[in-house]
C-alpha cells in the first residue's frame, strides 16, 4: 500500500503500518499550536474492573513503537489494580481541531523495571516527590495531610536522587486493534481499521 502524504491525504492510499501511520498522526498534532492542542500525547485510558464495570480517564502517553503504548502510573491506583486484574484496555486519541481520532485496543503488559527507572529518572524532582507522597485513589481527610507528606518525603530524599517506588511503573499496551478516524462533511466520516492477524495486520475500510 502507498503511505498517506499527510492525514487529510488519505484517498491517496493507506499506510500498511499502523503504528507509523500513528507516529505520523501524533507529529501533525504536536505541530499544532500548545494553545489549541496543549498536550497531542493526552488520551482516555479505559479500564474495567473484575466485575466488568468500566472507568475512564486522561493519562499521558510516554512511548510508542512497534512494541505498544506505553504510560506510568501508580500501580496501588484504581487503574492500575483494574489493570493488573483485567490485563485489557482501550485507547483513544482525539485531536479535534485536525478532526482526528485514533482508538487503539489491546493486551496490557507491565514494562521492565529499567525502563520504568529510566523514566523516571527523566521527571522533574517534585513529580518523583509526588509519586512517593500520594497513595493514588485511596481517600484523603484534609490536603494538608497529602502537603505533609510531600515535606516528608522532601526531607527524607534531601541531598540524593529520589528512587523509583516500588509501586509505581508503567504499563504497555501492545495493539491488537487500531482504528484512525477521519471528520468528513455531513458526518460522512472516513474510518480504517486495523486488525492483528497471526502476528500481520490486515486493513480495510468501515462505514462511518
Amino acid at each position: 500500500m502507498k503511505e498517506s502524504a499527510d492525514m487529510d491525504g488519505w484517498r491517496m492510499g493507506i499506510e500498511a503500518d499502523p503504528i507509523r501511520r500513528f507516529e505520523a498522526a501524533l507529529a501533525a498534532a504536536r505541530a499544532v499550536d500548545r494553545a489549541i492542542i496543549p498536550d497531542a500525547t493526552a488520551f482516555a485510558l479505559a479500564t474495567v474492573d473484575t466485575l466488568g464495570y468500566p472507568a475512564v480517564r486522561i493519562v499521558l502517553l510516554k512511548g510508542v513503537d512497534e512494541r505498544g503504548f506505553v504510560f506510568y502510573t501508580n500501580y496501588e491506583s484504581r487503574k492500575g489494580r483494574e489493570l493488573l486484574a483485567s490485563p485489557q484496555a482501550a485507547l483513544c486519541f482525539h485531536w479535534a481541531p485536525l478532526e482526528v481520532q485514533v482508538r487503539v485496543e489491546g493486551r496490557v503488559v507491565p514494562v521492565s523495571a529499567a525502563e520504568a527507572d529510566a523514566y523516571f529518572a527523566t521527571r522533574a524532582r517534585g513529580s518523583q516527590i509526588g509519586a512517593w507522597a500520594s497513595i493514588q485513589s485511596r481517600p484523603l481527610d484534609r490536603y494538608a495531610t497529602l502537603e505533609d507528606r510531600v515535606e516528608s518525603f522532601t526531607r527524607e530524599f534531601e541531598g540524593r536522587e529520589v528512587p523509583r517506588p516500588p509501586h509505581w511503573s508503567g504499563f504497555r499496551v501492545v495493539p491488537e486493534r487500531i482504528e484512525f478516524w477521519k471528520g468528513r462533511a455531513n458526518r460522512l466520516h472516513e474510518r480504517h481499521v486495523y486488525t492483528r492477524r497471526e502476528g500481520e495486520w490486515a486493513v480495510e475500510m468501515l462505514y462511518p
